[in-house]
């Protein structure tokens, strides 16, 4: 992709955002560097076959000073985030930075050390236990917690441990009550449309650099390789509940439904260390996040938050959190976990005054602002979520998409109404020619209205096409936060080189071999094609033999309707087979044995045959 220069308008507003940020203020920069005992050399890590999974030197160029293509205060949250190396946080708690999207912590005990969020990838786990162990010595894994059920928080366990050790009882594996539920649920339903979104949010295609991807405000950006999933063999389910583990005490603190659904916090007295997941990072996180997913609660956010504070805070002379770097002393942990919690409040409750007064989602982003105190906190700024798309979410969380107006309520979708203003306006060409003139104003967000109808109305046209990647790519280097810059970008790059598809992270097997049953017949019920299936009259008795467990499968009317019970004996066919054998039957393997199907054939492959399978490269900026 050939970049283009940075626009008068966009530099003059970076300019200004340079002298108007308290950019003299090093605190976060003494906190990250704090501790710091030795950098993996060189920060690159690599899959057995030798290709590269994670590349941190990728972004030594963040060392030099801010470019006029980046907002400075995101370049100086990639500065932070792109530090790498084993640090201490205190004596006996040590993290590993910079190897992933997340920090993989250990925490030394009697005999062992215990690990804390292992991390996307098994071989950026591998190779952060190695960086701690050749400089605290080869200690064993004693025990693996996970925090919360997003994939960089265990994804890379194989790094760390194995499932034979689990399975014999030599690792403990904790996490919060639902893990497992979550961690594979999350992409099951949506996962093909959340992956190709991921890839824009992440800047996946993009190339590094001060006109490509600078990071992504929570961390760097994603590791590819290995992914496994161990179930935990112990679950935390109170508040309050205490755990010793090879001799360190643990009191853990539940968080469902906050950063996500299944989240704990935990604090180890020994060492004055708590853990705050990723619910208080340096950074406002996601309400919404873009890649898409249900909205989170800021209100319960808050909330727990004030039990964190009321909790450790006063016991605490060290929070730290599986992203960015640490907060040091009890005075230090009080007012950053308080400046966190106000942040969530504030955004929630000044959201529904407003929304209670008639506005909608859309004029309630342009509306708020932060209080003083808050606007000066570094760790408020939007660099992961945003005041703007998280009010949206939490208008959207409490009334929905429809905002009222019954102009509003059946609009053309997006192609027909793109024709239709287009011709209002007088046609493509004139189109073109005021986003133009909007774009050499500098109003850039009315230029990619303009511009979005145009390339709706004909993806073919080279005008159009052209300017909307130019206004697309000059977004990006105004924005402050990492996603957006990323899927401004993202959106430039395909407008003018075509579809990069979805580069991130297919489902894992190891995470898929998790599905329940349940979860893997509503993963077919949601690939059922309706249309296709509406004359279809299905009944199915499917037994998985390694469970012991039958259901009863309809499919009518286009729906495919399972329950769990004893074998229909007016069926139409009954399938036996384990669930591995359904996982790779739904994979295409429609030839390997271990399926015994008895009565009428048909009725399986009747349904086979009209299962649709999600398409990872599905258009976003062209309709």
């Amino acid at each position: 992709m050939h970049n283009k220069p940075v626009t008068p308008a966009i530099q003059k507003a970076n300019a200004a955002q340079a002298r108007a940020l308290p950019l003299n203020d090093t605190q976060d920069f003494e906190d990250a560097d704090r501790g710091f005992i030795a950098a993996l050399e060189p920060g690159v890590v690599r899959a057995a076959d030798g290709r590269v999974v994670w590349d941190n030197d990728g972004y030594a160029f963040l060392e030099g000073e801010t470019p006029a293509s980046v907002h400075p205060s995101l370049w100086r949250q990639s500065q932070l985030v792109a530090k790498q190396g084993l640090y201490e946080v205190v004596e006996g708690v040590y993290q590993v930075r910079g190897l992933d999207l997340s920090n993989i912590t250990f925490v030394e005990g009697d005999t062992g050390v215990i690990v804390i969020d292992p991390l996307i990838s098994t071989e950026t786990a591998a190779a952060a236990l190695a960086l701690y162990r050749q400089h605290r010595g080869p200690r064993d894994v004693i025990a693996v917690i996970y925090t919360h059920s997003h994939i960089d928080h265990f994804g890379g366990v194989f790094g760390v441990t194995s499932e034979a050790d689990a399975a014999a009882g030599k690792v403990q594996v904790i996490a919060p009550e639902g893990f497992v539920e979550h961690a594979v649920a999350e992409n099951v339903y949506a996962g093909t449309a959340m992956g190709r979104r991921a890839g824009y949010m992440y800047g996946a295609a993009l190339a590094r650099g001060p006109q490509g991807q600078v990071g992504a405000g929570l961390g760097q950006t994603t590791s590819s390789g290995e992914v496994g999933l161990i179930v935990p063999t112990h679950h935390i389910r109170r508040t309050g509940e205490t755990h010793t583990v090879d001799g360190v005490e643990i009191e853990f603190q539940m968080a469902p439904g906050t950063e996500a659904p299944a989240e704990m916090h935990f604090y180890f007295p020994k060492y004055r260390a708590l853990c705050m997941a990723e619910n208080a990072t340096h950074t406002l996180h996601n309400l919404l996040t873009l890649r898409g997913a249900l909205v989170r609660d800021p209100h319960v956010w808050s909330t727990y938050l004030t039990e964190a504070i009321d909790m450790f805070g006063a016991r605490a002379d060290v929070a730290f959190a599986s992203h960015h770097w640490p907060t040091w002393t009890s005075e230090r942990v009080v007012e950053y976990l308080s400046t966190q919690r106000d942040l969530y409040a504030y955004l929630h409750d000044q959201t529904l005054r407003l929304l209670n007064q008639g506005y909608q989602g859309a004029e309630i982003a342009e509306m708020i602002e932060l209080p003083p105190a808050l606007e000066r906190a570094w760790s408020t700024h939007g660099y992961y979520g945003s005041v703007s798309h998280n009010v949206k979410a939490i208008y959207q969380r409490y009334m929905g998409w429809f905002d009222a107006n019954p102009a509003r309520l059946w609009p053309h979708p997006p192609a027909e109404q793109a024709q239709r203003y287009v011709a209002a306006i007088g046609g493509i060409d004139r189109v073109v020619e005021l986003a133009q003139e909007a774009f050499d104003a500098g109003d850039l967000r009315w230029a990619a209205t303009l511009l979005d109808h145009a390339v709706f109305t004909d993806e073919n046209h080279a005008a159009a096409r052209e300017l909307y990647a130019d206004t697309l790519e000059q977004l990006g280097y105004g924005a402050e936060n990492g996603t957006w810059r990323n899927f401004f970008l993202s959106g430039a790059t395909e407008l003018r080189d075509g579809n990069f598809g979805t580069p991130t992270i297919p489902a894992a097997p190891a995470i898929v071999t998790q599905l329940t049953p349940e979860q893997l017949l509503d993963a077919i019920a949601v690939s059922v094609n309706g249309p296709k299936a509406w004359d279809l009259d299905l009944s199915i008795n499917v037994v998985f033999t390694d469970l012991e467990q039958t259901y009863r499968v309809t499919l009518r009317n286009g729906v495919l309707i399972h329950r769990r019970a004893d074998a229909d004996p007016h069926a139409n066919a009954s399938v036996s087979l384990t669930k591995g054998r359904l996982l790779a039957l739904m994979a295409g393997d429609d030839d390997s044995p271990g399926i015994d199907v008895t009565g009428d054939a048909s009725q399986l492959a009747s349904l086979l045959r009209v299962l649709e399978s999600g398409d990872p490269a599905f258009d976003i900026v062209t309709p």
